[in-house]
């Protein structure tokens, strides 16, 4: 698959550098759509004629997107201190694309760790410092392996998997997917959810995926992939062997105070309702929140947010969170 540059913005922005690159060849597109006409099966193959068109109509070229210089990461550092050790790869990464025509590659990673410490959020954060889209593909959800490669166009009710949508229908040719809970994929005899991530995982097969429904080569080399799990045992080694694995341990105490102080700062100063509020929480409300997992702590402070503005407040006090429910189990911290 072929790729030109396009001018880069100026590197004093930090703004993403942009290529364009081909994620299919439209040749092989007419072809298939040449011979669905002459078969004449027009209204049983409809859905896979719409496709062909959709393709040829959208064209091949996607934007291949990179950081224009190594970005400024402290505050993601800040943000998510317990992702450190992903962090640093992400930016080694980086300075691998820098002063080159290379697109940017990130060895496909496992982010293994108990719920709720972040992991989606993070892959979100990433996307966003990538300057890419992000697909999010929850594999507890999912119970056959088509989803993420299509099924064949003989079936009734087939369609296109995730990774052909994300590349075809999306915009970049790089985008970030997350496979969510990779670890509680269920399958059964007949299908795999995990067997497409065989090839897609490797550079070299990845680069002529082929979607069962659409039987076009696409090139997914230039996917980022992050999965997440809370354990192994349900992971192929084969899969485990093609990703870096990060085990994410929970914040220590002083970080979860410091997730929960920039959650507060976030919010309030993504809302205009927060002028009305204090620009920093009280040091018992950060005690309060740290005993949360991440997730949880963005519900509790909305709540205690709304809970201030009721009484006429600016100040979030710890009555106004919503207390633990009884027995709920805990993240515990770091020593």
């Amino acid at each position: 698959m072929t790729s030109h540059s396009l001018v880069p913005q100026p590197p004093a922005l930090r703004l993403p550098v942009a290529q364009m690159r081909n994620v299919f060849h439209p040749g092989d597109v007419e072809r298939k759509l040449a011979r669905l006409q002459e078969s004449g099966n027009q209204r049983e193959y409809e859905t896979l004629r719409t496709v062909y068109e959709r393709m040829l109509e959208r064209g091949p070229e996607r934007f291949q997107v990179k950081p224009s210089g190594i970005p400024d990461m402290a505050s993601l550092y800040e943000q998510l201190p317990n992702f450190t050790e992903v962090l640093d790869d992400v930016k080694r990464h980086v300075a691998l694309a820098q002063d080159s025509s290379d697109g940017l590659e990130v060895t496909p990673m496992l982010l293994l760790g108990p719920p709720g410490i972040g992991k989606t959020h993070f892959a979100r954060h990433l996307a966003e410092l990538l300057g890419t889209g992000m697909n999010l593909l929850p594999m507890s959800s999912m119970t056959a392996g088509w989803l993420l490669s299509g099924s064949s166009a003989q079936w009734k009710g087939a369609r296109p998997g995730k990774v052909f949508e994300a590349l075809v229908e999306g915009e970049y040719a790089n985008p970030v997917i997350v496979v969510d809970e990779i670890d509680k994929a269920s399958s059964d005899a007949q299908y795999d959810p995990l067997g497409a991530l065989y090839s897609l995982l490797e550079y070299d097969t990845a680069q002529s995926f082929t979607d069962e429904f659409a039987e076009v080569a696409i090139d997914a080399s230039q996917v980022i992939w992050i999965t997440t799990a809370n354990d192994t045992r349900g992971i192929p080694d084969p899969i485990l062997n093609r990703m870096n694995v990060f085990e994410v341990e929970a914040p220590t105490l002083e970080q979860a105070r410091t997730i929960a102080r920039n959650l507060y700062q976030g919010i309030r100063a993504g809302h205009d309702w927060g002028r009305l509020l204090d620009p920093e929480p009280t040091d018992d409300v950060l005690d309060h929140l740290a005993q949360m997992p991440p997730r949880e702590m963005r519900r509790a402070l909305m709540t205690g947010f709304g809970n201030a503005r009721l009484d006429r407040r600016s100040t979030v006090e710890i009555a106004d969170l919503p207390k633990a429910a009884s027995g709920r189990s805990r993240i515990g911290f770091v020593q």
